[in-house]
């Protein structure tokens, strides 16, 4: 009994490393079970207790991203999207939409490690300072030109910023603070790619004046060296 009461915490430690990174696929392919979002976590619970009682393998357990739909039901469109020729509705404050193309869109990208973004630009319109927790980001200009940059961790803060052209690739690093702006009075498009199936994304201007319950007016004029009227402002 202690033995299999090992082998459990084990097992539990082995699928709770594999859900927290984008590790290498053991299959070749792990199309995504169609449960509404979140379910697959209970898939996880029920699945692993039933196989460690019947000793019997199941397909709906995770390995390292959302659970595996039967091979038997895989089709080509599991691997397929169409529409990202369109172009976002950029009538917004930031003047800037993302379009994803995740594990969502197409559930074959389930457990490869890679998430695709269209990134549409009304004139000089931004993609605001944020951050990828998980994941380094490959960014292409389609068209029009657009300025980028990041910067790096302290104490250096280094800014690295560079006007794109069509064609032109950016590199941003994996987890480091970086923004995108239109740099024309045309629409401007770029396609990313970030090598995690799911990055994450922390919108320094949501985070900081944002969150909820709200960081408190004199922490955060403290730490910008202001009143607390201008946070109250910003």
């Amino acid at each position: 009994m202690a033995s299999r009461f090992l082998f459990l915490g084990l097992l539990i430690a082995t699928c709770s490393i594999s859900l927290a990174s984008d590790s290498s696929p053991l299959q070749d392919i792990c199309v995504a079970y169609p449960h509404d979002p979140g379910s697959w976590m209970k898939v996880l619970g029920i699945r692993l207790m039933e196989d460690l009682i019947s000793s019997t393998p199941s397909e709906d357990v995770p390995v390292n991203g959302l659970a595996c739909k039967d091979p038997r039901l895989v089709r080509a469109n599991d691997f397929f999207f169409s529409g990202l020729d369109l172009p976002g509705d950029t009538s917004n404050p930031l003047g800037s939409k993302v379009t994803p193309v995740n594990v969502v869109q197409i559930p074959g990208l389930n457990t490869l490690g890679i998430y695709l973004v269209r990134i549409d630009y009304a004139p000089w319109g931004i993609n605001p300072p944020h951050t990828h927790p998980r994941a380094t980001e490959l960014l292409t200009v389609i068209e029009g030109s657009i300025e980028v940059g990041f910067v790096t961790s302290n104490p250096e803060n280094n800014l690295y910023t560079k006007i794109l052209e069509e064609g032109d690739v950016f590199v941003f690093p994996e987890g480091l603070v970086h923004f995108q702006r239109n740099n024309g009075s045309s629409n401007a498009v770029a396609i990313a790619a970030l090598r995690s199936q799911n990055p994450g994304v922390i919108t320094i201007a949501n985070a900081v004046f944002g969150s909820n319950p709200a960081i408190p007016d004199d922490l955060l004029a403290k730490s910008f060296q202001v009143d607390n009227k201008t946070i109250d402002l910003m």
